[in-house]
């Protein structure tokens, strides 16, 4: 529990065999975790026994893709209060979840932030094209919404409100990578309150779908900037959501 409120956290999986399980561990060992849910996208065949080795729930989606588990592990999640989401690759660490969780109680959505040097370590792959793309598309987004400051788009550690999560379900339409976007997306075009923290970013064990190719990974960026004009011109221009500061 977090503050009296049920924590539930989401790990969508399909080639983080070797890493799985010592990061449900981690999150395990944080001692405020009521749950962690491991959505099995067609994951490589090593990763049940994994999961088995710890307290973890394992559900099946035989819909390929990020989207597709992410969306899964939502609608599993409906007795949570707060839902965090992170990925199981040893890119994250489950400690900084103690980072996000402060501002829950002022904001709906607290994403997480690859793009500043210090919490970038060596081996990352977050590289003069990752670091910039993600930071543009960010920029494309705050400007063209008017709303907080933002400065990565595809980091995919964040936690949301059980009620922002109802609220987005909704708006999620894509199975594939960009619907860590979308969610972004939703968030801001609905006016919702949110923050953006940075947290540590690591080597990856095991080799990305997406990152992993530069190429993959300028369709994935050049989709996002397509999603983001594309939604800008079917929505009305309005304010930049208050802070909690300017709230008080």
């Amino acid at each position: 529990m977090w503050q009296n409120k049920r924590l539930v956290v989401v790990l969508p999986t399909y080639n983080e065999h070797l890493s799985i399980a010592s990061c449900i561990a981690r999150f395990e060992g944080l001692g405020i975790v009521d749950e962690v849910l491991v959505v099995n996208n067609n994951a490589h065949p090593a990763t049940s026994p994994e999961v088995a080795t710890t307290g973890a729930r394992e559900v099946f989606e035989s819909i390929q893709g990020y989207g597709a588990a992410i969306r899964r592990g939502l609608a599993e999640t409906r007795d949570a209060d707060l839902i965090c989401v992170c990925e199981p690759d040893g890119t994250f660490d489950p400690e900084d979840l103690l980072k996000l969780l402060p501002y829950t109680g002022d904001v709906d959505i607290v994403f997480g932030s690859r793009t500043v040097q210090e919490f970038i370590l060596s081996g990352a792959n977050m590289g003069t094209f990752l670091k910039w793309g993600n930071w543009a598309v960010a920029k494309l987004t705050e400007v063209l919404f008017n709303t907080v400051y933002l400065s990565d788009v595809g980091c995919t550690f964040r936690v949301l409100s059980r009620d922002a999560a109802n609220r987005l379900e909704p708006l999620l339409t894509t199975n594939a990578s960009a619907l860590g976007y979308e969610m972004m997306l939703g968030a801001v075009s609905q006016r919702m309150p949110i923050v953006q923290i940075p947290v540590n970013y690591r080597e990856r064990v095991g080799e990305s779908s997406v990152t992993g190719s530069r190429w993959k990974a300028f369709v994935l960026g050049m989709e996002m900037i397509r999603m983001c004009v594309a939604l800008r011109l079917r929505t009305k221009p309005s304010r930049r959501p208050e802070s909690a500061s300017e709230r008080d």
